[in-house]
């Protein structure tokens, strides 16, 4: 009978927010795999567990996915971890949660802290709908060629991002983005947990004062639609040739004066009287 993979959620920076039912199943497994073994181990110690501990990350995946698939299939209680927060986000768990459906292996995903999350509702800016794009390129072109199909996305935006490119991403996003409201969430969960909130410039101003450390989520307001957004065809196009181009774009002559009419805020009769003139 086949094993299966726990992919248990650990805390991000105090040990207190891990849950009982993640601390059970640490308990229970046959073998724990870890991003870094070395940062892991210290949680494992703390809450005294002694399991079998072996690593699986980005440049060992391939490998160390094929044996833990084979782990499963030897009838193994596999738990995977990452270094802080959920394994699978921004995180090669992901490739093994494919593996595991590919090869119809059972796994179970038990919560626990996701920074991202967390800065989100400390951010204090609109938690209705967001998108999170996780770390940006280190390629400045990359980076720029992001932001800009993203400018006008109306959600909150949120990213990680390491300190020392934060003074390079604060000035590209200024310059890409606008200034905006923003809020940058630092040593989440720690000792040293800080929010700072301001416009993008005030913080691109103020970090250029003050060095950095930590884990950064970078929390964005998303852009808020100007009249000149709502507006769908050329101003300077006149009515009449409005209404010739969509009929050229296979549109009716009526359904065309009435689409006119609605986009420019006329009355239906206004767009006929200029066509017959």
């Amino acid at each position: 009978m086949a094993g299966k993979l726990y992919l248990c959620g650990t805390p991000i920076g105090n040990l207190e927010d891990i849950t009982l039912r993640v601390l059970r199943t640490l308990k229970m497994c046959d073998v724990i795999y870890a991003e870094d073994t070395r940062h892991s181990i210290k949680l494992l110690n703390h809450f005294e567990i002694s399991k079998p501990l072996y690593s699986y990350h980005e440049h060992n995946q391939s490998t160390a996915g094929l044996e833990i698939l084979q782990k499963m299939k030897n009838g193994d209680e596999v738990v995977l971890i990452t270094d802080a927060g959920m394994p699978g986000i921004s995180d090669p768990g992901e490739a093994l949660v494919k593996l595991c459906i590919e090869h119809d292996l059972p796994f179970e995903v038990i919560p626990g802290v996701t920074a991202f999350t967390t800065a989100l509702v400390g951010s204090g800016l609109d938690t209705s709908r967001f998108v999170f794009e996780a770390f940006m390129s280190r390629d400045k072109k990359q980076k720029k060629s992001l932001l800009e199909k993203i400018k006008k996305d109306t959600r909150t935006i949120l990213f990680y991002e390491s300190p020392h490119r934060l003074k390079e991403t604060l000035k590209v996003m200024l310059e890409i983005f606008g200034d905006r409201k923003m809020v940058i969430a630092r040593e989440l969960t720690k000792k040293y947990e800080e929010y700072q909130r301001g416009l993008i410039s005030e913080l691109a101003q103020h970090y250029e004062n003050h060095d950095v450390r930590g884990e950064l989520v970078l929390v964005v307001e998303g852009y808020h639609e100007t009249a000149d957004d709502l507006i769908t065809y050329n101003p300077e196009e006149t009515v009449k040739a409005h209404v010739e181009r969509l009929i050229s774009e296979g549109t009716t002559k009526k359904e065309a004066m009435k689409i006119v009419a609605s986009e420019r805020n006329m009355k239906k009769s206004d767009v006929y009287a200029t066509m017959i003139e």
